[in-house]
């Protein structure tokens, strides 16, 4: 999943992971924004030499695109210890997370379309406000157990503030920061936190329950 190069950006300086302590730690934080986002904008440096050198990534003019064998290696390095308490923790998040997950995206439709069927204009502010209250009770659900494993699992501990930021752009009459794809918006946020909550658990997308 390729996106624009601005989300690419935010992406990359808010995923809050471990602090950097050396080379590799450096390596796995873009091998995992290449796993969420698809792809990064090439800045150059050892970093990006690296796993290019390495066969993780590509280059293709200003952007890095990871190869299957940095698929492979970003897994890896997402995945939590098997057995360990933030697995444990993990799981529990998720297991919370994938009945909300419905709610969310009954909601993304409905913010998109309404009940009969026509594309919602925006233009009904009471229809409006009734979904953003949806997704904002929603979201506050999945916060505070994200932000709980995000004081183990660091590289959780981000998604909080991402969360909020779009909300708060939405309730200001931004609509595309609720669902847009190429932007960090709610849906954005959500759909990666969902992703990172299946790394960290080493479950694939098609095994997971209900795929």
């Amino acid at each position: 999943m390729a996106l624009g190069s601005d989300l690419v950006a935010v992406v990359e300086q808010r995923l809050d992971l471990a602090p950097v302590s050396s080379g590799i730690v450096v390596e796995n934080e873009l091998l995992h924004t290449l796993r969420l986002v698809g792809s990064s904008l090439d800045t150059g440096g050892s970093v990006s030499d690296s796993i290019v050198a390495s066969g993780f990534a590509l280059r293709r003019k200003d952007r890095l695109l990871l190869t299957p064998s940095g698929r492979v290696a970003a897994e890896e390095a997402a995945r939590l210890p098997v057995g360990g308490e933030d697995e444990a923790a993990a799981r529990r998040v998720y297991e919370g997370f994938l009945p909300l997950n419905i709610e969310f995206l009954r909601a993304c439709t409905e913010w998109q379309v309404h009940p009969g069927g026509a594309a919602n204009d925006h233009t009904d502010s009471v229809y409006d406000w009734a979904v953003i209250d949806r997704v904002v009770a929603i979201v506050e659900r999945v916060e505070v157990p994200v932000s709980r494993l995000g004081r183990s699992v660091e590289r959780f501990s981000g998604y909080k503030k991402r969360m909020s930021d779009a909300l708060k752009r939405v309730e200001n009459g931004e609509h595309d920061w609720l669902v847009s794809p190429r932007i960090d918006s709610v849906h954005t946020v959500w759909m990666q936190l969902h992703e990172d909550l299946l790394l960290a658990l080493g479950i694939a997308r098609g095994e997971e329950a209900g795929a």
